[in-house]
């Protein structure tokens, strides 16, 4: 039978207006497996969108992974943006055509993905390419130059890949003592004391309201993937290998995705100027070139999520005409990270009733990164096939370990579940050095960004919008702000 019309992906580029209505009729056409969501809005008031696949949309399902793709978080690097948009109207259309694959994907992982998280710099990016395409304008010096960095920031003109919280140096400070946390870094008051970027602002919420396992952002002008740690453990190192304890998951994360590319670990691959095809298309990300502030870092450090970066390309913006047989040299290898989620072991923690533990720690011996359980006490801990040690604690409860083997060929992660005995709680005298759930939990203390999220506010309402960073203190005391404070401009 002929496809409906909808269901033909157009390989062209898409405006901003163009993607939320296309996400929209996907998840519409699709809506028993499908539908999006808001998690945020830009500077520029544009909203950042998700859209969503699983069997039982809306919902977390007990045992079931979470993954999330990002592209566009530099404006100007849209390739990402599009293989994300033609992503989605693939997995609707081939889960109602019947393809199994992509059936058995959607039944047993929740897929999120957002398109675009930097929609305004994108805005900027594509206006440029026009104005290339206009011959008195294109032939002015420096234009195409421009082209490799306009639109790259937001709004703002803050990079979004290092406006995150920089937990990577608590991470490096901290090793030096004994009882350290490698894992659940809280963000530190003063980060908030910074610009936070409303996109920055919302992927940390995003990031920390689900139970996401593994990630991966999308971006431009290389063809490699990297992988955590972004920032050298050196400060004055630029190009130093900065291994996470996780070096070994991380790399068969990046070698996922890389073998799969058609073209990224050849090693006759032009490179861009770079030499990757040495380690077969993947690098850590720090020995390439260090950055702090990064996505990734604060995906490993501040969750339990994995994540790694995907450069496409040398060309940041490519011609249309390139991209089906970019979305062809990639479909397979986002096909195969999707269902590389399923990898290591997952399983429930739960007490003698049979009731969830949330917040309990499941350790692996001989790697220093613990996960912690989900609202219903399910966990899921990437690792690679071989004999492990896993420790499950929960405040109160007893210790439980077990040892797991898993073999090579295993297509779906095995299934280990701990029951824990309560047991009196005596006073720890390293309490103090680890953080607690509260310290954990603190996020945006002094409500400076809570407007970012607040919904929209009504016209002429405007003064909402202004207020300065001390009128919380005020407002949540139940005591009326001081107006006469407030500078009349």
């Amino acid at each position: 039978s002929p496809e409906e019309p909808s269901t033909i992906i157009q390989f062209t580029y898409t405006s901003n207006a163009q993607m939320y209505s296309l996400l929209k009729r996907t998840a519409a056409k699709c809506s028993h497996i499908s539908h999006v969501y808001s998690i945020g809005r830009s500077t520029e008031g544009r909203d950042l969108l998700v859209i969503e696949f699983t069997d039982n949309p809306g919902q977390h399902e007990l045992l079931e992974p979470e993954i999330k793709l990002v592209g566009n978080m530099h404006g100007n690097e849209v390739l990402g943006r599009q293989l994300l948009i033609y992503l989605a109207q693939y997995l609707c259309s081939e889960y109602i055509l019947g393809n199994q694959r992509i059936q058995t994907i959607i039944n047993t992982t929740r897929i999120h993905i957002l398109a675009s998280m930097n929609p305004d710099g994108y805005e900027l990016a594509a206006s440029e390419v026009e104005d290339s395409n206009d011959p008195e304008l294109s032939n002015q010096e420096g234009h195409l130059l421009n082209g490799w960095t306009n639109g790259r920031t937001n709004a703002q003109n803050l990079d979004l890949n290092r406006n995150f919280p920089d937990l990577t140096s608590v991470f490096y400070r901290n090793r030096r003592s004994r009882h350290y946390r490698s894992d659940h870094i809280p963000i530190p008051d003063s980060y908030w004391f910074s610009k936070v970027a409303p996109e920055t602002y919302a992927v940390m919420k995003w990031i920390r309201s689900l139970p996401f396992v593994q990630s991966a952002s999308l971006h431009g002008g290389e063809l490699v993937i990297s992988y955590p740690f972004d920032f050298s453990k050196h400060p004055h190192e630029e190009k130093m290998f900065s291994p996470t304890p996780d070096e070994q998951v991380f790399k068969q994360l990046a070698r996922t995705y890389a073998d799969a590319h058609a073209t990224m670990s050849n090693n006759d691959t032009d490179r861009c100027g770079a030499s990757f095809y040495r380690n077969r298309g993947i690098i850590n990300g720090a020995l390439w070139y260090s950055f702090a502030g990064g996505m990734s870092d604060f995906n490993y450090l501040h969750t339990n999520c994995m994540e790694i970066t995907v450069e496409l390309g040398c060309d940041k913006f490519p011609s249309e005409a390139e991209l089906y047989p970019e979305w062809k040299r990639n479909k397979e290898a986002l096909l195969s990270f999707l269902e590389s989620v399923h990898r290591g072991i997952k399983g429930v923690v739960k007490d003698l009733d049979g009731n969830g533990i949330k917040g309990a720690t499941v350790s692996v011996r001989g790697i220093r990164r613990d996960v912690t359980t989900a609202e219903d006490g399910d966990y899921w801990r990437l690792l690679n096939p071989g004999t492990h040690i896993l420790t499950a604690t929960a405040k109160g409860f007893s210790k439980v370990s077990k040892r797991v083997y898993l073999p090579h060929n295993m297509n779906k992660a095995g299934l280990v579940d701990f029951v824990l005995e309560k047991v009196p709680v005596e006073p720890d005298i390293n309490d103090h050095l680890f953080p607690t759930t509260d310290t954990w939990d603190r996020f945006d203390p002094y409500n400076q960004f809570e407007r970012y999220s607040s919904p929209d506010v009504a016209e002429g309402d405007v003064e909402r919008e202004e207020k300065p960073w001390w009128w919380n203190y005020f407002s949540q005391s139940g005591i009326s702000p001081p107006n006469w404070l407030l500078r009349n401009v």
